[in-house]
């Protein structure tokens, strides 16, 4: 069978043993699906697959807010940055919790009819807007949208999404043994902080979310996905930060063109460049021109890892001049 996994070779679930196969069968527990892909493509570095998986938890699946406001924020999230693999994940889950009319509308195109469904899809789709939540709210929805502007990007970089997105009816798939036990999970609300005592590294909590089980994950995950950043010299760390830090934090890079380090000069700073940026853009050529020995599976996702960490605190920079303003 084709692998959906474009550039690296990670080990089936079944195999893991430690933090892999604790996460994996906290995802299968909490998020309905068995390896699940993201978190596939994320275990060979298990601090970063645990960080991932702790943000999503911890403020998707948990917590107080609306499971259905929240999946509006990240499907509108991840149609701004063009995934349509996590596009046709959140309109699934959005049918395993019930809410079929509200998915349909959005698989054609359309908008909802709520306004306030209207107002949390937009703000998905450029954060720099009001937010339509309240500041209790905060950790749940922004860490739901920055989490899946990381998670969008690790798709994007290391998943084949045709081979992935197999175009089924959702009634379809949830109409088998795996989509009852999604649907169950969906319409579940997993304890908050269960996922914490996976993680493998900590760091600073953003102010958004101090105090809270979000905070820490989203701290555990900048701090593994930084861990990248030393794969690259200090000229070419220092280009990927400040390129990352003059995007405007909305418009993704276009299909072509130029402006980007050149791939033999420069290979390293121009995939973490396009991690960030524009990650459906990264070709096997890239990866080649970079992944010479002693670079591994590990190096490679650690290095999409920090270009899409750089793309998300670029958002978050934005959110956080709306909340200040």
């Amino acid at each position: 069978m084709t692998s959906p996994f474009r550039f690296t070779a990670p080990d089936p679930a079944g195999s893991t043993t430690g933090t892999v196969a604790a996460v994996h069968a906290q995802v299968t527990r909490d998020f309905g699906i068995e390896s699940a892909l993201p978190f596939v493509a994320l275990s060979a570095a298990p601090g970063l697959m645990a960080g991932t998986w702790a943000l999503m938890r911890e403020s998707l699946l948990s917590g107080r807010a609306s499971r259905t406001e929240k999946e509006l924020v990240a499907f509108g999230v991840s149609a701004a940055n063009r995934c349509p693999f996590c596009v046709g994940a959140h309109t699934l889950l959005l049918h395993a919790g019930g809410d079929h009319e509200l998915a349909g509308t959005l698989a054609r195109g359309g908008r909802p009819d709520d306004p306030d469904h209207g107002r949390l899809l937009a703000w998905g789709q450029d954060m720099r807007g009001p937010q339509p939540f309240t500041a209790d709210e905060a950790p749940e929805f922004v860490g739901t949208a920055l989490a899946f502007h990381f998670i969008n990007r690790v798709v994007s970089a290391l998943i084949d999404e045709e081979l992935a997105t197999g175009g089924a009816d959702p009634a379809e798939l949830l109409d088998s043994e795996a989509g009852h036990a999604l649907v169950r999970a969906v319409r579940a609300r997993p304890e908050p902080g269960l996922s914490l005592p996976l993680l493998e590294t900590a760091g600073p909590q953003p102010a958004w979310a101090a105090g809270t089980p979000v905070g820490t994950a989203f701290g555990a995950l900048r701090s593994a996905a930084y861990a990248g950043g030393g794969l690259l010299d200090e000229r070419d760390a220092t280009l990927v930060r400040e390129s990352v830090a003059d995007w405007d934090g909305v418009t993704p890079l276009p299909l072509s063109g130029d402006g980007l380090p050149d791939r033999a000069e420069r290979p390293g700073a121009r995939l973490a460049l396009l991690a960030a940026l524009a990650p459906y853009r990264i070709t096997a050529e890239d990866v080649k021109a970079w992944r010479v020995e002693p670079f591994t599976d590990h190096c490679l996702v650690l290095l999409v890892a920090f270009g899409a960490m750089l793309a998300v605190e670029r958002v978050e920079a934005g959110v956080l001049g709306v909340a200040q303003g």
